[in-house]
């Protein structure tokens, strides 16, 4: 009998601004270094799995705001989707110590600049740098979006929680290199017809997500038509049918629909 793999903690967030001339949104995407082992090149959100590192910080609550009655797991995904955020397009969700204001784009270039490399590289850790620059997370930024756990069955697998946030103001984000080889502002349509066209990859998760996120127009009503909804978790059950694979979803998690066909998970 083959051992169910336990999913790795993993957080992920979909940065969002609007397109006023086009009357939609954008959200932040990169591509996957093609030798990740891990859907490679494919066009992913920003995120990443939740290290000891993140609960760490939770120790200390100077660190960080927003995180009032959350248990530890809760406030552990999302310390890891700011984090994994920063490190893979340098975008900071952080306020100056006791300010109500996020880092002004200069400060967070500045900030990016210093610590980012060192900090991917592990020769520094997201505790020092929020300590050492007088930081605080802002963590009421972030709003519960999915929560999707990869299927039993895969040789790796993940247990991720997806949050909408505002992108800060004039904070535009770059891939690393590294883990991801570009990155892009793109409107759930135009992604999702890149994946149509085979412009891009995209994983099933990601798709699902996109088109839910295409029935908003604006920032404001993606965050507001998000806020206090119950999040249904969602592990696909994979069949295989007439050569194919089937995936189905429980239908109650709000996606369009239940059953689908598909060629690959990522």
């Amino acid at each position: 009998m083959t051992e169910i793999v336990a999913p790795r903690p993993a957080s992920t967030i979909l940065l969002l601004r609007d397109n006023a001339a086009r009357k939609e949104i954008e959200v932040f995407m990169m591509v996957r270094h093609y030798e990740i082992d891990f859907n490679s090149g494919a066009l992913v959100f920003p995120g990443g799995s939740v290290d000891k590192g993140d609960k760490e910080i939770i120790a200390n609550p100077k660190l960080y705001s927003g995180g009032e009655g959350l248990d530890e797991d809760a406030l552990s995904f999302r310390i890891a989707a700011i984090r994994e955020t920063f490190e893979e397009s340098g975008i900071l969700l952080a306020r100056p110590r006791e300010s109500k204001a996020l880092v002004d784009a200069r400060r967070a270039s500045e900030i990016e600049a210093e610590h980012r490399a060192s900090l991917c590289a592990g020769n520094t850790t997201f505790l020092k740098v929020l300590t050492d620059n007088g930081l605080w997370l802002a963590l009421d930024e972030l709003v519960p979006y999915a929560h999707w756990i990869t299927p039993e069955g895969m040789r790796k697998r993940f247990d991720t929680w997806f949050f909408l946030a505002a992108a800060p103001p004039e904070q535009l984000g770059a891939h690393d290199g590294k883990e991801s080889t570009d990155s892009i502002w793109v409107s759930p349509r135009e992604a999702l017809e890149g994946g149509e066209s085979g412009r891009f990859k995209l994983p099933f998760p990601t798709t699902r997500n996109l088109i839910k996120l295409g029935g908003q127009n604006s920032v404001r009503a993606a965050l507001d038509g998000s806020r206090g909804k119950d999040i249904v978790t969602v592990m696909p059950v994979m069949t295989r049918l007439n050569g194919g694979r089937q995936l189905r979803i429980p239908r109650e998690a709000g996606y369009d629909g239940e059953l689908f066909e598909v060629g690959s998970l990522g």
